[in-house]
């Protein structure tokens, strides 16, 4: 079975690449097959990886043009076992682009589905707003979202906003939508901020958050600098022992016990 989820927060700057990143790397390290899909036309999580957007000769939006088969143009980090549809700077423009286009809410579903049989897990990064593409990634989500919850009091009001948002998407075009769970991030124990923001996150959403608090890190924003996530750039740094238990905790949630050792596509 494969588990589809999109990592969204309209609002920039909570960890969600990061998430994307390091979550994927470490359901890799535990024997899943694993795709990333960068949905973001600033291509943070394909810049993670190491590779310039500006060297991509196709990527998501040739996939969803249906311009290229989203097969044939991954990428895939042998060292990492991730595979990788990456962002280009043509995704820019596709919001104006893919207006007039029918059935555009959906065109990442489409391109998505002929590779569910390779993956077990598919995470998508859409981008920090709430336009034509982050529907794509929602209505793509058939398992469903990961939020990502930056522990500091404005990230409470955009977290109000974003479900507002998923309610209407439910209501008008993906009854099915669900909440996976909220991943509190950028915790910071030494504030009582980041303390009242974990009360209250699990006061209102309760069996919805999951228990794994990542908190803020140096070493985890040093990564992608060095184009690698956190399971090869320091594995016994605070970030990386978070990530790796987040990771196991989707997994049990997801009844996915026994490692698969198939390479990922690409590979």
């Amino acid at each position: 079975m494969t588990r589809v989820y999109a990592l969204v927060n309209q609002k920039g700057g909570v960890g969600k690449t990061t998430t994307v990143i390091n979550l994927g790397a470490y359901l890799a390290e535990a024997g899943q097959r694993v795709l990333l899909v960068d949905l973001d036309p600033q291509a943070n999580a394909t810049a993670c990886l190491g590779i310039d957007h500006d060297q991509v000769e196709a990527g998501t939006y040739d996939a969803l043009i249906g311009r290229a088969n989203a097969k044939d143009i991954l990428l895939y980090n042998p060292n990492l076992k991730l595979s990788l549809l990456p962002s280009s700077p043509a995704l820019a423009g596709a919001q104006i682009e893919l207006v007039d286009v029918e059935n555009r809410e959906g065109l990442l579903r489409l391109a998505l589905d002929p590779l569910r049989e390779h993956f077990n897990y598919i995470l998508i990064d859409c981008p920090p707003s709430l336009g034509l593409l982050t529907i794509n990634g929602l209505l793509a989500a058939t398992s469903g979202v990961i939020i990502p919850v930056q522990c500091e009091y404005l990230a409470l009001e955009g977290l109000t906003q974003l479900m507002q948002t998923l309610k209407r998407v439910r209501k008008g075009l993906y009854p099915g939508l669900k909440t996976r769970g909220l991943v509190l991030t950028m915790y910071d124990s030494r504030t009582n901020l980041s303390q009242d923001v974990v009360r209250e996150v699990r006061t209102h959403f309760g069996d919805e958050v999951f228990e794994t608090v990542v908190p803020r890190s140096v070493r985890l924003a040093e990564a992608p600098s060095h184009g690698v996530p956190i399971s090869a750039y320091d594995p016994s740094s605070s970030g990386a022992s978070a990530y790796r238990g987040l990771a196991e905790e989707l997994m049990q949630g997801d009844r996915v016990r026994a490692p698969v050792a198939v390479a990922g596509v690409g590979g």
